[in-house]
This record gives C-alpha cells, structure tokens and sequence, in this order.
C-alpha cells in the first residue's frame, strides 16, 4: 500500500504573483529604445519627466525638440514641458545650450543623455609607467582648457576631460589661431542657466567651429640670374655661371661659324 502524505501540496506554486503587476514581454524585433531603470525608477523625477526623456531618447538625431514643438505633440501644455526639461537639465538628462553662429544667427543646441550615472563612474586608473613628455602645443592646449575657468567658474574641467579635449584645441592651435582667440570662441554667448557638461559644451564648439587651415602661401618668383663680370670686356651681366656677355660672344659664334 501506498504512504499517502496529506500535509504535501497537491500541486506546483504557481509564479504567477498572489497581487501587484503581472508582466507579459515579447522581443521587439524593430523600432525599441533601451531606457535604463535609472531613468524609469528615478526617485526625483516627475512621471511627465520621466516620460519625455524616453520619448527624446527615442528620437533620431536632428529630431526637433523646442517647448513649442513637444507641446504640440503632446497634451500637457507648454508649462508643464518646460518644467519637465528644467527637471532632466537638473539631473543631467539633458543639457541646453543658446548659441551664436558665425551668421548672427542664435540657435539652442539640446544634447540627450541617456546614461548620465555612467558618465560620472570611476574612471580607470593611470598606467603606471611615466607619460611621454607633451609636445609644445599639447601643453599649450592643456594650460589654455585649464584657464578657463578663471573666464567662467562653471567651465571648471575634470584632469581626465583637460587631457580628452587637448587634441582637438592643439587642431586650432596648429592652425595658426592664437590661444587668447581660442579662449574667446570658447567661452563667447554662453547661456545664462547651468552648465551640467562642460566638457561636452567645450567639445562641441571645438569640433564644430574649427576654422579651415590656411591655404597654402603662393610660390615666391623666380629670382634673376646672379650678376656676373664678362671674362672679356669686363662688363656685368646676369646669368646662373661665369663667362661672356652676349656681345662678347656673339661675335665668337660669328667666327666659329
């Protein structure tokens, strides 16, 4: 006979959650976004905040994002737009930036950041072998990135961003732009608002406002034929080598003939 156990569940716990959300996921083969759960589970952030910085990050580059344009997209009115973009910037979501262009013309750049806790993680340490010694203008580029804050306390670069942004001031400074014109393309028409990211404001203006190079300085023209004394009337005359003058030799050539 067999022992019958009456205390033993007559069947397997079931996964199914007694309460709360249930998920139900299938793959997406096309048009997903990855959103971190830091930005989803923020504990500072409104859920309209929330909501926008998935849609901005959804968006191709190039999309439109003014104020005016989100809220004609969706219902919840310029004000409250406006406060939810106030809230990314305050979180390092989303920087805004006004900007001067070579034509007069002044736009706002918007940079999304869809990551913004890994942007500040620990970096790796320095190797421990000694860097080779800078070249003159990568120590030019360093000084002039480092000076900067003393301009505007909130251009204020970590080490690791000083050393990431030299080569692209050293690309000014070897073409010929002196470092006091870098400084001012640099930090003229900043915006009046906080700056979250300044290496990647600098890095933008240095990548999108470098000059052409110089074109090439024509050849200078030939030079005359150094002066020479005829070996035979001792009158001067230009060729490249010493000999006779033109009259001189025009009357051997007769003869010789």
């Amino acid at each position: 006979m067999t022992n019958q156990h009456p205390n033993a569940p007559s069947r397997a716990l079931s996964p199914v959650p007694a309460s709360g959300i249930r998920h139900i996921n299938r793959r997406h083969p096309e048009r997903f976004t990855v959103v971190g759960n830091h930005l989803t589970q923020h504990r500072d952030l409104s859920l309209t905040a929330i909501g926008l910085a998935a849609h901005i990050q959804s968006l191709p580059a190039g999309a439109k994002v003014s104020i005016k344009r989100l809220a004609e997209r969706f219902p919840e009115g310029e004000v409250r737009i406006a406060a939810a973009l106030r809230e990314l910037e305050a979180h390092g979501y989303l920087t805004r930036t006004r900007e001067r262009l070579p034509s007069g013309q002044v736009i706002t750049r918007t940079v999304s950041y869809n990551n913004p806790p890994a942007m500040t993680a620990a970096q790796p340490p320095p190797p421990t072998s000694p860097p080779p010694p800078p070249e003159a203008h990568d120590t030019a580029a360093t000084t002039l990135l480092t000076d900067l804050r003393r301009h505007d306390p909130r251009l204020l670069l970590a080490e690791r961003d000083v050393h990431r942004l030299a080569p692209a001031a050293t690309a000014w400074l070897d073409r010929g732009i002196a470092p006091e014109a870098v400084r001012r393309t640099l930090t003229a028409g900043l915006p009046t608002t906080p700056i979250h990211r300044p290496a990647a404001l600098l890095a933008h203006r240095l990548t999108e406002f470098l000059p052409p190079p110089l074109p090439a300085a024509p050849a200078p023209p030939p030079r005359p034929d150094p002066l020479q004394n005829c070996d035979h009337c001792d009158r001067a005359f230009r060729a490249p080598v010493p000999g006779h003058c033109r009259d001189c030799t025009a009357p051997s050539a007769t003869v010789a003939a």
